[in-house]
This record gives structure tokens, sequence and C-alpha cells, in this order.
């Protein structure tokens, strides 16, 4: 069942559960909401659950349901085309929809903000004994790029360009994080790129299941070429070891999540869906920690991706 004919049907239990039979008290239709995350083993999909938990119990005529996909390229092209409603998506990614660039060439999206949320740390990791020690030597392995139309893959395929590894000079594994690990496992992928807060269970997974056999490289030799030809939506930062029990800490590439909608969503409900962000913050860091690095202070400050008005009004203090 696509996405859309299952909004069908639970927008159509949803009327008929409105309408009771003679003489019944009528009851209050809910709205359904579709929240666009990511793969199941990643932040964005832990998040996203909570956040249509709290919108279903806590914005009045509205239930919301989280949704497993590819994350940031698919989730902004459900959103456009009206098959999600809110969706996380990189801001690199979100801004290239924007601006109609990158994978939206020549294509502004209508997209608009709710809020910056937390910040996701791009995680290189490598078989040891594939010979893969820096991103230049993924030249002729197999490397997974992340779920395709992901941000991920965005991220992976700019940082071995940066690196000077050209698309016919390795093998491309666009997998899942969840089938991502699998191939590490098994010796079918010899090394990886994955852009997530912290941690991701899958990854804990994958140190817990190979200890000493998987390991963390740093991609900041390329951060310099990456910020010159695509602006400081990448930034340095450090994977802390504490992360994932690591002998140290890595440092790595930092990029922003982003909270986007369609640029048609009612102001109001715009407006009532960024105030449960910070009314119900505490809330939602119980479901992942990220979710507790969310700053009101620098959260409206979503450029090049324009704010919905209603999102504006709030950081506002309107």
């Amino acid at each position: 069942m696509t996405v859309l004919s299952r909004r069908g049907v639970l927008l159509g239990a949803l009327a008929l559960a409105g309408c009771g039979g003679p003489g019944s008290a009528p009851t209050r239709r809910s709205k359904q909401l579709f929240v666009a995350t990511g793969n199941t083993t990643g932040v964005y999909y832990q998040l996203g659950g909570g956040l249509a938990d709290l919108i279903t119990q806590y914005v009045p005529g509205y239930e919301a349901t989280a949704e497993p996909t590819g994350a940031s390229v698919e989730n902004i092209g459900r959103v456009v085309r009206g098959e999600s409603d809110l969706a996380f998506t990189l801001a690199d990614t979100a801004g290239d929809a924007a601006t109609g660039k990158g994978p939206f060439e020549g294509k502004p999206q209508p997209i608009r903000a709710l809020a910056k949320l937390y910040l996701n740390y791009t995680q290189v990791i490598a078989r040891v004994g594939s010979g893969v020690h820096s991103l230049a030597d993924m030249r002729g392995k197999r490397v997974s790029t992340g779920s395709p139309r992901s941000g991920t893959e965005v991220i992976a395929l700019r940082l071995l360009a940066a690196a000077g590894v050209g698309p016919d000079e390795f093998t491309a594994q666009p997998l899942s994080l969840p089938q991502t690990v699998k191939g590490m496992l098994s010796g079918t992928t010899d090394a990886m790129v994955y852009s997530s807060g912290l941690p991701a269970s899958g990854i804990t997974d994958l140190f817990a299941s190979a200890p000493g056999k998987v390991e963390f490289l740093s991609p900041n030799g390329v951060l310099g070429r990456l910020t010159a030809q695509y602006g400081d939506a990448y930034t340095g930062t450090t994977i802390p070891r504490g992360a994932y029990n690591l002998p140290a800490d890595v440092a790595t590439i930092g990029v922003p999540n982003l909270l986007v909608v369609r640029d048609t969503m009612p102001e109001a409900l715009a407006h009532d869906l960024t105030k449960l962000l910070f009314d119900r913050q505490k809330d939602l860091a119980k479901v992942h920690p990220e979710a507790g690095n969310i700053d009101r202070a620098t959260a409206g400050s979503t450029a090049p991706v324009p704010l919905h008005p209603g999102a504006a009004r709030f950081h506002a203090g309107r």
C-alpha cells in the first residue's frame, strides 16, 4: 500500500469515527499528520516517533504518525508532494532544495522551516584490515553511501569527491543503516558514511557486535574544500569518545538538522507545532538525548530555508 493510499484509509477511518448512528452524539474528528523520519535504527526515526506522540497528545484536533524513510532528499520530496506533513532533513540538503541546487538543480522546492534542531555528525567507519585508513583509501573499495536520496548520500559523495575519489573509482553501495551494518559485519562492505545525531543505535550495535574489527576515521582533511564549495552548512566538530565507548574522541564534520513543512501549511498549525517542540522539549529528550540540544536562541536561524510564517511568529515571541 502506498503512503497516499494509506493516508486515504486512515482519513476515511477517522471520518467514519466521527459519524455515529442515529441519536448518537457527534465525536470530534482528528486530522492526520505524517512525519517523515529516516532509517529505523537512526535518530530521526526515534525522534520522529516521539514527536508524533506529542502531537497526538498536545495539539488539539490532530493525530500524528511517524514513518521510516530514506531521509533528507526523500523527505523533502514527500513534503512537497503532500505525502508527509513534517520532515526531518539535513540543513545542506534543505538549503539545496530551497535554492534549487544539488539534487534539486534548477527546481527550488516550496518548503519552509519550523526550526533548526540539533547537529548531525558525519560518521566515517572502516573495517579493520580493509586497507581503508582515509577517504582517499576508499578508491577501489565497497563503500556504503547511505540510503538512496538521503542526506547521508549527499554528504558521502561530496566527501569522496573532495578527497579526489571520483564516482567511478569506488563501488557505491546505496544501503540503509541496518543493511550497512550487516554488510560491515559480513565483510561485503569495506567502509561506510552515515550522518546522524549521537548515538545512532545501528552504529552502537555495529561496535558492540564487532569489537576491535571496525574503527572511526576523521574526514576533516576535506572540510576546507567543502566549505569553499558549499558554504558554512559544514563545520568542524567532535564525536566524543563516550558516544560509542571509543578509545578517543574523533574529529569530524557536523551539519545542522531542520524540521521542515510545505509552504501551504496553515499558519496556526505551523505556530503550534513549533511551540510544541519547546514546550515539550524535555519529553522529547527522554526519547533521544539529542532533542535536549535544540537551542531556542538559534532555532530560528534556518537560512537559506525560509521560516514558515507561523514558525517565524513563534520565534519572534508573538
